[in-house]
């Protein structure tokens, strides 16, 4: 594309045309998105456009609930994380909550380095404490495998932090609601799915601590 116009214009024809396409192949499809929705998942992912959830899993539009950030920083300070995450939880009745980061990232690649990003450099303090926390590990690998392994920590800390929020805590208890972390490859296209650090112990003394009474 010669301009930033001719990419405008060619994502409003894109658009007709997958709108098209859908009504000839599923009639129903817009008609049953209008009436409301009920997606079993809420993705928190980073804001990557090369990550787009509802590609990189296959699914449809009114399959995923979604809120990406820079970085997908699961801060519980963010008024708007957290008001996706009430709504998902408590209104929409969302069965599993991803935490999604990825390979080559942005955001993380700055988090390691020393640069002055203006406003980014509060945004991605959260992952630059877990790059000091993990300097140790961190200064024994090379770049690529430092990428990798802090973007593992920073959805790792995520899914720990949602567990401290209230509406979390009970939706886990009361419905069952399962929370994941994930790394995307940007390479191959797949998902890894990146193991919960919390044992069981712990997490019962969490959700006993933050019962309501």
């Amino acid at each position: 594309m010669s301009s930033a116009g001719d990419a405008y214009k060619h994502a409003l024809e894109g658009n007709k045309k997958w709108a098209t396409q859908c009504c000839e192949q599923t009639p129903e499809f817009f008609p049953k998105c209008a009436k409301g929705q009920a997606p079993p998942i809420l993705w928190l992912g980073c804001a990557d456009s090369r990550v787009p959830e509802t590609t990189v899993l296959g699914c449809k539009p009114g399959d995923i609930f979604t809120h990406r950030n820079i970085a997908n920083i699961i801060n519980p300070t963010d008024i708007s994380l957290l008001s996706i995450v009430q709504f998902a939880v408590f209104h929409l009745k969302v069965k599993h909550i991803v935490v999604c980061g990825h390979t080559s990232c942005g955001g993380i690649a700055a988090s390691l380095a020393n640069a002055k990003l203006d406003v980014l450099d509060i945004w991605l303090q959260p992952i630059r404490q877990l790059r000091e926390q993990y300097s140790d590990e961190l200064a024994s690998m090379d770049e690529k495998d430092r990428g990798t392994f802090l973007a593992k920590k920073n959805v790792q800390a995520g899914v720990e932090n949602l567990k401290r929020i209230p509406t979390v805590i009970d939706a886990m208890r009361e419905r069952g609601v399962e929370l994941h972390a994930v790394i995307y490859d940007l390479a191959t296209g797949l998902l890894e799915e990146v193991p919960d650090e919390e044992d069981e112990k712990k997490a019962a003394h969490r959700v006993c601590a933050f019962e309501r009474k």
